[in-house]
């Protein structure tokens, strides 16, 4: 079965003050460009559903618009699914700086199962990192007319396949691995979560300066000295 990998890049980063809130940078390097990474790993092909190409023209991905304008995720991953050459699309959200390929891998290699596979961590369905297969279209497409934007609404139209959190935390804690960044309280708490989640850094640059606090990138050093042991890594300033 062919995955077209969809991130989501429609919303108006309102919480954000109004600022793409998938450009901000966390350890060096944008959020969406650590969401694009893991998305080209599990996908066949990538696009991205955004009504502002302009600000994403770097990552040289394919990008279409919402289909139904001011129709909330909904809106987006019905228009995701109907550009995606594949036969589903993983869709995710742009401004989920922890994810993973081996998370992703749970619900990429169900595909086939189901109309929509997705994890489910208690009663939340994580519906902006599932695959939408393109029998969802229809049924979509009649809630987006009724104005009705629930994305769990047309599940019951369709065949739908949980994966359970157990297996997620297998690989991470899914609060993590499902985090989004809305807010600017959130994305200070990911540059908390950070040195925990990517120790082993190498190299730490002047760049690094700009996106993290001196006290986080030394709990990074000194980490990254535990476990490569001396003389292998280098701090510069």
């Amino acid at each position: 079965m062919r995955i077209t990998g969809v991130i989501q890049a429609g919303g108006r980063s309102v919480r954000m003050g109004g600022r793409p809130k998938a450009l901000m940078e966390l350890g060096g390097r944008r959020i969406i460009d650590r969401v694009a990474d893991v998305v080209r790993a599990v996908a066949d092909d990538v696009l991205l559903v955004t009504n502002t190409p302009e600000l994403y023209a770097s990552l040289d991905l394919p990008m279409v618009p919402d289909a139904f304008p001011d129709h909330g995720s909904l809106g987006g991953i019905y228009s995701g699914l109907r550009a995606a050459r594949g036969d589903a699309a993983f869709t995710v959200a742009c401004d989920m700086p922890f994810l993973m390929a081996e998370v992703a891998r749970l619900v990429t290699a169900r595909a086939a199962e189901a109309d929509v596979v997705v994890p489910r961590v208690g009663a939340q369905w994580e519906t902006l990192h599932a695959c939408y297969g393109k029998a969802c279209l229809a049924p979509i497409e009649t809630r987006l007319r009724a104005g009705r934007l629930k994305i769990v609404g047309f599940f019951e139209d369709v065949r739908v396949l949980a994966i359970g959190e157990d297996e997620v935390a297998r690989h991470r804690a899914p609060e993590i691995v499902f985090m989004n960044v809305n807010t600017p309280e959130d994305l200070e708490a990911a540059r908390g979560l950070l040195p925990t989640l990517e120790p082993d850094l190498g190299f730490v640059g002047l760049t690094d300066l700009d996106t993290v606090s001196c006290t986080q990138i030394a709990v990074r050093v000194m980490l990254a000295a535990d476990s490569k042991g001396p003389g292998s890594f280098e701090v510069s300033f």
